[in-house]
């Protein structure tokens, strides 16, 4: 799809940041919206560490809406690089998602959050989020608390619930109408923006924090070492071809090794399993997966560590 065919007449086109505190739900809307999974998602905070970008091309305009880390009190050099790659984004974006959980009422890490786009020339779209879970006879006194608590900005507010979909279309034309005029940024069939390395590494990452225990998640990086087709005749004699992916594993303790390895590897397994079927989907064919896990000790707090795990500092 070129990006040079006609553009429809008052068409709009720009970025759209996600922000809000870890878990609010950040990565299951952008899955919501786009009508795949483009991003990964756990019940464990801080999933997102790589800032996604994500295209919804409507006949009305194109929305690259770019998903971000949680906004944190950072406790090691990784979670300031987190930090600050939100931070970042905000001032880089033609509008901004402002997620909170509907169904807490807003506390110290949101004020932080509206405090800083306080001044920002830009448009900002409140979400309230998870609002399936907020008493239908206490909705409207939320709602009051979260405008109360925004102050005077005229930022509109919509409730939804993100893993449904209840209520995201109907944020879509306000968020659509606030951006500028432009042609397409992305070819029309194109959703993510995601470099494959990139892309498989975190479908790994999501398995380790969907099957191992708390202490675990955290500490884990995932680094894809090659990627590469192979051939395979098989009983018939004709020839199969398959994508091989190696991948390494690194945690900052022995314990946490042999958490993930598991009693005579079944853990490893497990996570193995879980990521080949997810990774099969976006190759879209068989796939051999083979995973190493190695110890490299605080590695998030480790500037040469980060850099070649991919997280850059400023």
């Amino acid at each position: 799809m070129s990006l040079f065919e006609p553009i429809p007449e008052g068409y709009r086109s720009g970025f759209v940041a996600l922000i809000g505190r870890p878990n609010v739900g950040k990565s299951t809307l952008v899955n919501q919206l786009i009508g795949k999974k483009v991003a990964i998602t756990s019940p464990v905070a801080q999933t997102t560490r790589n800032r996604l970008r994500a295209i919804l091309t409507t006949p009305k305009a194109q929305l690259v809406f770019v998903d971000t880390p949680g906004i944190h009190k950072p406790h090691h050099l990784l979670g300031e690089r987190l930090v600050q790659i939100s931070r970042k984004v905000i001032g880089e974006v033609d509008c901004i998602l402002l997620i909170f959980e509907g169904c807490e009422v807003p506390g110290k890490g949101d004020l932080f959050i509206v405090r800083l786009l306080q001044d920002i020339n830009i448009p900002v779209v409140v979400i309230l989020n998870k609002w399936d879970l907020v008493p239908e006879v206490g909705s409207v006194e939320r709602i009051k608390a979260y405008k109360d608590f925004i102050g005077n900005k005229d930022w509109p507010i919509f409730c939804c619930n993100a893993i449904t979909g209840k209520g995201c279309s109907d944020f879509l034309e306000s968020i659509s109408s606030s951006l500028p005029k432009g042609p397409y940024l992305y070819p029309k069939n194109i959703t993510s923006e995601q470099p494959e390395e990139i892309l498989l590494s975190e479908l790994i990452r999501e398995q380790v924090l969907l099957n191992t225990r708390e202490e675990v998640p955290h500490s884990v990086a995932v680094k894809i070492d090659r990627i590469e087709e192979i051939s395979k005749n098989n009983k018939k004699g004709s020839n199969s071809k398959r994508t091989a992916v190696l991948a390494t594993v690194f945690v900052e303790r022995k314990s946490q090794k042999g958490i993930l390895i598991g009693k005579g590897g079944s853990m490893l397994k497990v996570i193995g399993h879980g990521a080949r079927l997810q990774i099969q989907k976006i190759i879209n064919g068989p796939v051999y997966l083979e995973l190493f896990v190695k110890v490299a000790p605080d590695w998030r707090r480790k500037p040469e560590k980060l850099a070649e795990l991919g997280f850059q500092g400023k």
